[in-house]
């Protein structure tokens, strides 16, 4: 292969794919339907979540991949990584298929997790973590990006409002989507960083711990996700963990009332 044919060849594996743009143009145009108040409101703000929820599953997989690729492991390229193409990941149903299912059914950021590194070729514990911390800062800084402009006003309009039951609302259905995807992101978040097998909190203490304990831990990561699960389905569990995300909601200044709003216009299909 020549030079010119490797360097073109970088160039496609780090190439947006199209079906990001996609998913931005789905973002931006369920934005501009909300904030101009055209359409349904609610369905309006069912589309902009879910596609802003996909394109922040596809940033937390690249911050791993990127993350990776310059702790060492060079084989990310190829593998499509670093191209924001969902279909790209090894295992798109958990990264995608199973988070956008949870959100649907339960208003739960689920975590992703499906690339594959080669972590034999990252040499430091300390990039080992940063690799597994990546995706989760990525969920924080989506949720700083979407929950300052609602604590600050900016998305205040009362000339744009929805209508629930012949009821119109006081707030802009904008700010109602902003502030749940917020959430959503702050969910994911606090879920990806506990220190449990499978999940990127316990990626992030992994390399910090002993063989014998590590040896121990494995057989046990393909459970980890689900056990967390089936934790959170115990009501007393559910209520701690949600009023944690609602009290770091309201950190940014945005009152959680207005998340629970984003939620209920979110699914359209019911009341």
């Amino acid at each position: 292969m020549t030079f010119a044919e490797t360097q073109r060849s970088r160039s496609e594996d780090r190439r947006i794919s199209p079906v990001f743009w996609v998913l931005l143009a789905t973002l931006g145009t369920a934005s501009w339907a909300l904030a101009t108040g055209y359409g349904s409101a609610r369905f309006g703000v069912f589309l902009f979540v879910v596609a802003g929820w996909v394109v922040s599953l596809c940033l937390h997989e690249y911050a791993h991949a990127r993350t990776a690729l310059h702790g060492g492991d060079i084989s990310i390229g190829a593998k499509g990584y670093l191209t924001l193409n969902p279909f790209k990941y090894t295992h798109a149903l958990l990264s995608f298929v199973l988070p956008v299912v949870f959100v649907i059914l339960g208003g739960i950021g689920l975590p992703g997790g499906a690339v594959y590194i080669e972590r034999h070729r990252i040499q430091g514990r300390w990039k080992h973590s940063l690799v597994s911390a990546a995706g989760p800062l990525v969920n924080l800084l989506c949720a700083a990006v979407l929950l300052i402009p609602v604590g600050a006003g900016w998305l205040d309009d009362t000339s744009v409002f929805a209508e629930i039951d012949g009821h119109r609302l006081t707030v802009s259905p904008l700010a109602a989507a902003f502030a749940f995807l917020g959430l959503l992101q702050i969910s994911a978040a606090l879920l990806n960083l506990l220190p449990v097998p499978g999940l990127d909190g316990y990626g992030i203490i992994e390399p910090w711990l002993s063989l014998k304990t590590r040896r121990a831990v494995e057989p046990f990561a393909p459970y980890g996700l689900l056990a967390v699960f089936a934790l959170l389905w115990q009501p007393e569990v559910n209520r701690w963990f949600f009023d944690l995300v609602y009290s770091t909601v309201e950190l940014f200044g945005v009152d959680p009332r207005l998340s629970a709003l984003g939620d209920f216009l979110f699914r359209f299909w019911k009341n």
